[in-house]
Parts: C-alpha cells; structure tokens; sequence
C-alpha cells in the first residue's frame, strides 16, 4: 500500500510543479507596473468675460470683469496673465496695482478678478489677454475699443 501511494505521489509532483509556475506567472503580471494610480493635477479651463463697451475715449477707464471655470479642482493650480496691445496705447492694470508691462507674466490672486483698461489714445486700440495656468493650458482674450474722440 506503502509503494501505492508513493508512486501516486511522485505522479503529482509534475502539477504541483506547474501549479507553482502559473500562480507566480499571474502574481507578477498582476503587479506590474503599467497599473499604476494615475492622479490627474492638469485641468482644462474656460475664461469667461462679462461684456465691454466698444467705444473709448482718451483718459476713460473700462472695467474688465474675469472669471476662470475650472473644469477639475486642483488645489495647487496657479494662474498667471499677460498681454500685449498692438493698436492704439493704453494702460491695464489689475485693481489698484501698477499698470502691467506688456508681454511680462503676472500671477494672479484670484479666479474671478477684475482688470481696468485705462486709454491713452485717440485712436482705435486692441489687445490680447492670455490667461495661463503652471500646466501650460493657455486661453487668449481679444479687446478692441474705438476711439469716441
């Protein structure tokens, strides 16, 4: 009976061997690495711009009301603005901060801000706002005033 069971024994050992070779084979396809969590931090966004008036004159200041609509909420989003005015000549500025310097990158405080426009022209003047984050989404506003003088 004793030589039985032995023989029966050894008959295993090949699946049992097998057995081992397919449980580490899917443990270790199961760990790899391609499965990783992924934590999305970069967040598309839209910008929206209450409307403006169309006319101007030199020395008038326009109001500019701003407001960034995330599309995810990362707490560690930064946003910055630049712009660059290419007709006319005028002065933006954020509240009562100095006016900003053309194509220089300003950090902003806020998601909903305000920004005066402030003419020094007779003419017709535009300008571009670009509003970016530290992700490198980036959306781009065009203003345009006639001149009323």
């Amino acid at each position: 009976m004793i030589a039985i069971f032995n023989k029966f024994r050894i008959g295993l050992l090949p699946i049992y061997v097998l057995l081992a070779t397919l449980t580490a084979s899917v443990t270790l396809v199961s760990c790899s690495k391609d499965d990783e969590l992924e934590i999305q931090n970069d967040f598309p966004f839209d910008v929206n711009v209450m409307p403006v008036p169309k006319d101007v004159s030199n020395g008038q200041t326009v109001e500019i009301r701003i407001t960034i609509q995330r599309t995810g909420n990362y707490s560690n989003t930064q946003y910055f603005l630049r712009y660059f005015q290419f007709d006319g000549q005028g002065t933006l500025q954020y509240y009562n901060e100095p006016p900003y310097q053309p194509n220089d990158l300003y950090q902003l405080p806020t998601e909903q801000f305000r920004l005066y426009y402030t003419s020094t022209s007779t003419v017709s003047q535009s300008f571009d706002v670009w509003i970016s984050d530290g992700f490198g989404n980036e959306k781009q506003i065009s203003f345009q005033f006639n001149s009323s003088d």
